[in-house]
């Protein structure tokens, strides 16, 4: 398979997924949307994935929207599978009509995902997975849950027997990914309010430990898989 990445910052960046994708015998193109490269055609790829970005865009869409809105819209009403992670996922949520929104609280860091009971996710029942979001959706129409976590109900969703797939929290994350995410103050999103400081954790406290980094690797395997299998 041929798969396109849409990447909408140099901040986020594809991390492992483009190493799964080559070990897996799959080709990619990453497009690098941010820096003016143009949104490619459907028929150009059996398959999309919307990596995150900052979700300032959720308010102000940048220019180049209009033609991403437009492809994931043609990828929904379509046969090829779509995953959207992070900004991508609440895109994607947006487009099924899901209500997307500020959380109650911002979640950064490392945080326990619980399966929902009608998961259709290959996953264990509880793992640790890092966040970076403010903005949450609800779950839309036909959809059935991942999970969630303390700060969010609704950590992704599965869409259409599987083939459309969105995720809140991110399992792709590398170590030099996330040191890099972490240098770049503006993403955070995070809020001055001791409340909202409540699932927010100090950069020291989310790189203390690096085989967490590692233990992601074997879910993001599971969730790749799954999307994939029937294609």
């Amino acid at each position: 398979m041929h798969i396109h990445l849409l990447q909408h910052s140099a901040d986020h960046d594809p991390a492992r997924l483009t190493d799964w994708l080559s070990s897996m015998g799959h080709s990619y193109s990453v497009f690098h949307l941010y820096a003016g490269e143009l949104t490619p055609r459907p028929a150009e790829s059996d398959a999309l994935i919307i990596l995150d970005g900052p979700e300032a865009f959720l308010n102000e869409p940048p220019a180049w929207f209009k033609a991403e809105n437009k492809l994931i819209n043609r990828y929904l009403d379509g046969q090829k599978p779509l995953l959207g992670i992070g900004l991508g996922a609440l895109w994607v949520a947006q487009a099924l009509d899901a209500v997307v929104a500020p959380g109650t609280y911002p979640e950064r860091g490392w945080h326990t995902v619980s399966l929902a009971p009608e998961s259709p996710f290959d996953l264990p029942e509880q793992f640790e997975a890092f966040m970076w979001h403010r903005h949450v959706f609800s779950l839309p129409e036909s959809a059935l849950p991942l999970g969630g976590s303390p700060a969010a109900p609704l950590q992704g969703f599965s869409w259409d027997s599987g083939r459309v797939i969105g995720l809140l929290c991110h399992l792709e994350v590398t170590l030099a990914s996330v040191t890099q995410l972490l240098g770049d103050s503006e993403s955070s999103g995070t809020t001055t309010t001791p409340a909202g400081q409540r699932f927010i954790q100090e950069d020291s406290q989310i790189l203390e430990d690096t085989a967490r980094f590692h233990q992601l690797a074997p879910l993001l395997d599971r969730v790749m898989m799954q999307w994939l299998k029937a294609f």
